[in-house]
């Protein structure tokens, strides 16, 4: 996807985030479900997450939010696809940035399964990924501010696409960035071809997994002792 990443990109513009205030939860999840996957704006793995994190927050509220883009399956339109991946980052950095300025006290986590945790990854990052040409810089959504790594307390990545699939995809690596690297945590089921490092593929049964087979727990967990 390099350059037909940001080729398709169009300018982001303004946030879609509520009109009228909001009650600030103690916690916020923000997260970008996976290809056509079912469950809704958060997917099935994104609300075994938040019933997890729920369960282990010490009493916490914890608030949440699907971040808007199609999850496209439409591969073969390399251009669509792309402008659908760069809405959605966008529209995760918008929200992050939101609940930053409007609940300053909310501690944020940050996550995705599959395209969505490319999309999660690639929100965290603070420059151009390797590969883009400089022509089509300009559309990619700004960088986040760094303070609002302050309000991230955990990033949570299941199923992220490795270099070799994104490679074969003619995409970017996912690389998070250096504010959110040490509090980010990268769940791989052992076999899962989308994270393993096995060529450009449909994904396996391996990649359905992680919503119930306790991988949510576990960043979940990993979350609850960064709040």
């Amino acid at each position: 996807m390099s350059a037909v990443f940001l080729a398709a990109a169009i300018p982001l513009v303004s946030p879609t985030q509520p009109a009228t205030a909001e009650p600030c939860s103690d916690v916020e999840v923000v997260f970008a479900r996976g290809t056509a996957e079912q469950g809704g704006e958060l997917g099935l793995t994104g609300i075994s997450f938040v019933e997890a994190l729920r369960a282990n927050a010490g009493g916490r509220s914890v608030g949440s939010y699907g971040v808007d883009y199609p999850a496209s399956s439409d591969f073969a339109d390399r251009l669509a696809f792309a402008r659908t991946v760069v809405q959605g980052i966008g529209d995760a950095q918008r929200r992050v940035e939101y609940v930053a300025a409007n609940c300053p006290s909310s501690r944020i986590v940050l996550g995705g399964y599959s395209q969505g945790a490319a999309l999660a990854g690639f929100a965290t990052g603070v420059g151009v990924p390797e590969g883009v040409l400089p022509e089509y810089e300009m559309y990619l959504p700004e960088p986040m501010a760094p303070e609002v790594a302050e309000h991230v307390a955990a990033v949570a990545l299941f199923g992220k696409p490795s270099d070799r699939f994104m490679a074969d995809a003619d995409a970017p690596a996912v690389s998070v960035g250096a504010l959110y690297k040490n509090k980010t945590i990268e769940l791989c089921v052992p076999s899962d071809n989308i994270c393993d490092g096995s060529p450009l593929a449909q994904p396996n049964v391996s990649h359905t997994l992680y919503g119930i087979n306790g991988m949510t727990v576990t960043a979940a967990q990993f979350a609850a002792q960064r709040l």
